[in-house]
């Protein structure tokens, strides 16, 4: 793949605009059929620097169209993907904004830079939307011609928080359409390095030429997965081109004498996210380090709040609950919603099956009136709304009802697992064979637990059944299990659950024969006990 990088000359001089916007022009002109890839800097339609709101816009006013119209045209005459910087119009405000290209010309998608400068978002400023920007998103990728193309853009590149998240995307080639027009050509090649390094990806950046004569600035670069530097432009204007391979991968021991892996896969192996500043102080430790014995908040503390809603999971986590269980099931526009009844009548004012109501029916329903007066009006939660709020702040009990082991529900549910990172903050449950060979086949990464089963036939033959399908975990039955089934399940590395104890002396016996993990519906009755206990 030919890979070309354009740096146009940069003025501080705004007069300059139209003069320094036909330069661009006629450095794509000078774009031709031997690339397969263009990369362009940031803020294309604004060449010159604009210290105003009304001076920014006044430039992407004038030059966003014929830009992003003379990209297309260059992206079908040299049959090339292109990729560049401007603005873009949201809700009455702009953003920056890169745009990809297909080779047909066509724009394929968009990534909205993510870490804006204050002068930017300030409205006496730039005031671009930033909104945004606080709201959780996965790192955007782009997929052409069979490579994932991410993202970052100037001030982006200095959050390197970012980048282990970026490498979690398997990313071929990380575009940076950029400016960092203080920062020295040796930093702004440590800062590709360290990014191309990091993700296994090829970083190809590009930026603008202060002056050819600057030590600061420009430094447009194409950077391999070693860390090696392809090609460095500094400060001289024009286009310059370099040959790669976007598969060809950087694979390393993990660790001296371990087999090849990606680095950032070495680093995933001892990764510690409570030590990390975007972890902040509500991270709990992932499931394979936190303590046991643990208590679970069945369906949420479902004692004092309506059951599977979000003041029950919030009222349990908020007193510190280790672990919260729920219940998935699809509507029949095939929403993830938690409930735990097929049907809707014991938990709502509704009638019928939830597999028969779309998730926009189902908003309109009460699903707090049958617990009290007080809760008049709750809403059914989304699975995704669950993560969004809960995700590593506590263990999730997750337990699929019929209907989940359909193969594209289930990728839909796993998606949503990764979608929010909390892969070891999370365990499935079920009961089903098929859905628990499947998981063990499809996503091994994801920690099985063996439910009971529906009958008192399968629930005594639970640990056996965990063994099988090489479950982590096994949730056994009241009434339906034995000490030699929790020695057996010790024996085998097996973690036991009990469903379930609302009762202090039952739950002090379950702890003595050796239960890692108390299901409750009365957590903080539960919680004191397993708090206190010394066998």
């Amino acid at each position: 793949m030919k890979v070309c990088i354009i740096q146009p000359p940069y003025s501080t001089d705004y007069s300059l605009s139209d003069e320094y916007f036909e330069k661009e022009l006629e450095l794509l002109a000078q774009c031709d059929e031997s690339m397969d890839l263009i990369v362009m800097p940031e803020l294309s339609d604004v060449p010159c620097l604009a210290l105003t709101k009304e001076l920014s816009d006044a430039s992407s006013a004038k030059h966003n169209k014929p830009l992003l119209d003379e990209v297309a045209k260059t992206a079908k005459r040299c049959n090339a993907m292109v990729f560049v910087n401007a603005r873009s119009p949201h809700n009455g405000k702009l953003r920056n904004t890169t745009y990809a290209f297909n080779r047909q010309g066509e724009i394929v998608g968009t990534y909205d830079k993510q870490h804006l400068v204050p002068s930017e978002v300030d409205p006496n400023k730039i005031g671009l939307d930033c909104d945004y920007s606080f709201e959780f998103s996965e790192p955007t990728v782009i997929e052409m011609e069979g490579l994932r193309f991410g993202f970052l853009t100037c001030y982006d590149f200095y959050f390197y928080e970012a980048f282990a998240n970026m490498a979690r995307q398997n990313l071929d080639i990380v575009i940076g359409c950029s400016h960092q027009r203080s920062d020295t050509h040796r930093a702004l090649e440590i800062m590709s390095q360290f990014l191309a390094y990091n993700t296994n990806s090829y970083v190809v950046r590009s930026s603008v030429s202060m002056d050819v004569n600057s030590d600061i600035g420009g430094a447009s670069m194409v950077v391999a997965p070693t860390g090696e530097t392809l090609l460095n432009m500094k400060s001289r204007v024009g286009l310059e081109t370099v040959e790669i391979d976007p598969k060809n991968k950087y694979y390393k021991p993990a660790g001296f004498g371990n087999p090849p892996s990606a680095h950032y896969e070495y680093i995933e192996k001892g990764r510690r996210p409570w030590k990390y500043r975007p972890a902040g102080s509500a991270i709990v430790r992932h499931d394979a380090v936190m303590k046991y014995p643990r208590v679970c908040a069945h369906r949420g503390f479902n004692t004092v709040a309506p059951e599977n809603s979000m003041p029950a999971f919030g009222a349990a986590v908020a007193m510190g609950a280790e672990e919260i269980e729920f219940d998935l099931r699809f509507t029949k526009d095939e929403e993830i919603v938690s409930t735990h009844d097929s049907h809707l009548e014991r938990v709502s004012d509704g009638e019928g099956l939830v597999s028969d109501y779309t998730l926009e029916e189902l908003r309109k329903l009460d699903f707090g009136s049958k617990f009290s007066d007080e809760f008049k009006g709750l809403q059914i939660l989304t699975f995704e709304e669950i993560l969004k709020k809960f995700s590593c702040h506590c263990i999730m009990n997750i337990h699929l009802k019929s209907g989940c082991e359909r193969p594209d529900r289930l990728a839909k549910i796993i998606s949503l697992i990764m979608k929010y990172d909390c892969e070891k903050y999370v365990y499935i449950m079920t009961g089903v064979d098929e859905l628990l060979e499947r998981l063990q086949k499809d996503y091994p990464e994801i920690i099985r637990c063996c439910g009971g089963g529906p009958t008192s036939e399968t629930r005594w033959a639970i640990v056996d059944r965990a063994i099988k399908y090489n479950c982590q975990k096994v949730q056994l039955f009241k009434g339906c299990f034995d000490q030699a089934m929790v020695d057996k399940a010790k024996e085998h590395g097996i973690i036991t659950n009990v469903f379930w104890s609302d009762d202090p002396e039952e739950t002090k016996e379950y702890l003595d024969m050796g239960i890692d993990v108390i299901l409750t519906n009365d957590y903080n009755r539960i919680a004191q006990v397993v708090k206190n206990y010394k066998k």
